[in-house]
């Protein structure tokens, strides 16, 4: 017994250290999987961004954004790894045969890598014994190599089969066991290669993707990889010293007492000013800069981070800590990285021994440094507003960062400068643990500025705070990431004076809800541009404004409770609004800009004194609200482009009804016969619209043409015995009584 029980324990135990846990890479391979089961056994969903090569195994947000970087991405279907088709079968049912590592190139179309591999000598190896994990470039990569590089590689055996011995490991590896921040030995002299293991399923060996894994062979595994890799011997340091781009940038490194830590073992990301990004700042703010070493710390750690972050991770916009402290944004655009929503990547992925850095062609402002507020305080002294600061009275400053004041506001006159200036200075000493959502600060232009508490970050009106608040003796100074815009007026009288709004006010009005846009209260508004009716005629529009119902459902679906402005939002996930119509808008925000239900939101931020408008191109319309009947929806299939219209189901149409301004619905429910299906119903008017029903159809051919009016307060149909069971038009509800044609 006691040999059963230790014998059953054992298994248990092996059993268990067999169980490890699946990889990111293996997760999104599952999915990928279970998304494409309607294809057959073995089959995979990838997504390949249109006007590229690259097809990724999609996460959940690429997969239902259908987009990758922010560029349209097509679905493809493909085998599986591991697996393959067989002629007249469905799906990719056959396993795919095993062969040595330099078979199963061929198996993995990296042909030209077997065909190197053979042409060096590495072949032996290859197909030898032993257990080898082969990182192989695909045949795409070998062909994006500049020709004169790869002519001369080609060319001498030797560095040839060096360079090829520097993408294979002493060691069978499979995606699970590949682990980020690990670095293996290759068989070349053990030169090092860098694995990141991202969440997204990203796995890359400094920096190349690996574009298909874990093809199991006799004696290892194949993973292919999207570029060819060469040695990372230096350091980021070593980079900084000897890249005559970046000569600016070493000064600084040396000057901040950062140049040890770079070239520490560690995993960095280094964002790095080029030479001429630094000389388009101004020479007054780069000698500051350069005179002041906390500043330059300051200033290069916020180009830091503490992690490898390669350029084909990212397939959307992510918020990442700097060394500073500071956050900063890396996105993408299909084709380059973007740096807080500016393309300005000029060479990305050069990997060292301790990270990776990407060349930037405008050096980045931290957002807590000292010289962040240069401008304004001399603004502030050139425009006497420092004489108006007496020093006994507090006061609270909320800076805007350098590089809100753009050529065209330095350029202003001085006296409507001012203005703006006085409305930045709140007449009390506010500390940020002081402020509350609601609040009403006073500034000395006689302005009160509302606040904003949002769960990421604290906003006066329009302009959002950064880090790096300060205290003196007498007063206390934010920074602000843009100019305060103080709300004048009305969300009506803003619409009105704009001048793009008439036909949206002209719906409000007939919707009878102009006074939403007048009252007092916090709304948040996304008005839809005359050009965004631009497909109606005027008896469309005449249409719309009689079915006072579906009119002021859609108007109301573009109201949201709540001042939610552009930083308010947290970035790079969808923030779900709720409506005054009771349905969400899904909005993004990435890249400083606003997406909301997946479409552009072009102009944003703009103040009134009951809230918030963002400007839209086309109308909103809830995904899963139905559309009454036809004649609305072939209406609004001219407005609404983003998301597919339908009536709710042929057998289940509902239309919008009159109760106290709500939505309530009449209901067709079953038709059963021949061709069962509701072609119109055009308008329920009066009364508590029930629940009317069609609920049986017997006996040869019957047929319901028209019903033109049904009076009266039992509002059902039971029975209809002749010709053909459609329905064709319901033209009216009203009292009580059928009558039949």
């Amino acid at each position: 017994m006691i040999l059963l029980f230790t014998a059953t324990f054992t298994i248990m135990v092996l059993s268990s250290l067999d169980q490890v846990e699946s990889s990111a890479y293996d997760k999104i391979v599952t999915h990928s999987r279970i998304r494409a089961k309607s294809q057959g056994p073995n089959v995979c969903a990838l997504q390949q961004v249109m006007g590229t090569k690259k097809k990724y195994f999609s996460t959940c947000r690429n997969w239902y954004n259908k987009s990758i970087c922010g560029k349209k991405a097509v679905v493809l279907y493909e085998c599986c790894p591991g697996y393959m088709k067989l002629d007249g079968k469905h799906g990719c049912p056959a396993v795919a045969p095993i062969d040595t590592v330099y078979g199963t190139l061929d198996l993995v179309q990296a042909k030209i890598t077997q065909q190197y591999s053979d042409q060096s000598k590495l072949r032996e190896e290859l197909d030898g014994a032993g257990s080898y994990t082969m990182f192989a470039p695909s045949d795409d990569a070998w062909k994006e190599l500049d020709p004169a590089s790869n002519a001369a590689l080609v060319s001498r055996n030797t560095e040839l089969y060096d360079s090829l011995c520097y993408h294979v490991v002493n060691k069978r590896l499979l995606t699970k066991d590949l682990k980020n921040d690990m670095i293996l030995q290759s068989i070349n002299d053990n030169h090092d290669l860098y694995i990141n293991h991202y969440s997204n399923g990203v796995v890359t060996v400094n920096c190349a993707r690996i574009i298909h894994a874990n093809q199991v062979a006799t004696n290892g595994v194949v993973h292919v990889i999207d570029r060819v890799i060469s040695f990372a011997v230096q350091t980021i340091m070593d980079e900084i010293e000897t890249n005559d781009d970046l000569t600016t940038l070493k000064t600084v490194a040396l000057r901040s007492g950062l140049h040890g830590q770079l070239g520490e073992s560690k995993h960095y990301t280094l964002f790095a000013p080029t030479n001429e990004a630094f000389e388009k700042l101004d020479r007054d703010v780069l000698e500051r800069l350069m005179s002041d070493t906390t500043v330059l710390e300051a200033l290069l750690k916020y180009h830091l981070l503490n992690s490898v972050q390669c350029s084909e991770a990212i397939m959307a916009g992510s918020v990442y800590e700097t060394l500073e402290g500071s956050n900063i944004e890396i996105g993408c655009d299909g084709e380059s990285l973007t740096v807080n929503g500016i393309k300005m990547v000029l060479k990305k992925d050069i990997v060292t021994s301790n990270g990776v850095i990407h060349l930037i062609d405008q050096v980045l402002m931290p957002d807590s440094a000292p010289f962040k507020n240069y401008i304004l305080i001399d603004m502030v002294s050139e425009l006497g507003l420092s004489a108006a600061m007496q020093p006994e009275t507090e006061y609270t400053i909320l800076a805007p960062l350098n590089g809100a004041f753009s050529e065209e506001l330095m350029s202003m006159d001085q006296r409507l400068l001012k203005i703006i200036l006085e409305n930045h200075i709140v007449k009390l000493r506010v500390s940020l643990s002081d402020l509350y959502n609601g609040q009403l600060l006073e500034t000395l232009g006689g302005k009160l500025l509302r606040v904003f508490i949002y769960r990421t970050a604290v906003c006066i009106e329009n302009a959002c705070m950064v880090r790096g608040s300060r205290e003196g003796s007498n007063g206390v100074l934010h920074l602000m990431r843009s100019l305060i815009q103080p709300p004048e007026t009305t969300i009506y009288k803003r619409l009105l004076k704009d001048g793009r709004f008439k036909i949206f006010l002209s719906l409000m009005e007939s919707a009878g809800l102009t006074d939403l846009l007048k009252q007092e209260g916090s709304y948040t508004l996304f008005a839809p541009i005359d050009s965004a009716f631009d497909t109606l005629t005027e008896e469309d529009i005449t249409l719309l404004k009689s079915d006072i119902n579906t009119l002021r459902a859609i108007l109301l679906y573009h109201f949201s409770n709540g001042v939610f402005i552009n930083g308010g939002l947290e970035g790079g996930v969808t923030n779900l609004l709720k409506t005054i119509q009771g349905n969400n808008l899904q909005v993004l925000s990435v890249n400083n800009s606003i997406h909301v239900n997946s479409v552009e939101v072009p102009d944003f931020d703009l103040m009134a004194s009951n809230g918030v408008i963002h400007v839209v191109k086309t109308i909103l319309y809830p995904q899963d609200l139905p559309v009454g009947h036809e004649d609305i929806l072939i209406l609004l299939k001219k407005l609404i482009r983003h998301i597919q219209l339908k009536v709710q189901d042929p057998n289940v149409t509902k239309v919008p009804g009159e109760r106290r301004g709500d939505l309530s619905f009449t209901k067709v429910r079953q038709v059963v016969g021949r061709d069962p299906s509701v072609t119109k119903v055009t308008r329920v008017i009066k009364g508590d619209p029930r629940v009317t029903k069609v609920k049986k159809v017997t006996e040869r051919d019957p047929s319901v043409t028209k019903v033109t009016r049904v009076i009266g307060r039992d509002q059902s149909i039971t029975k209809v015995a002749e010709g053909n069971p459609s329905v064709t038009k319901i033209t009216r509800l009203t009292e009580s009584m059928y009558q039949f044609d």
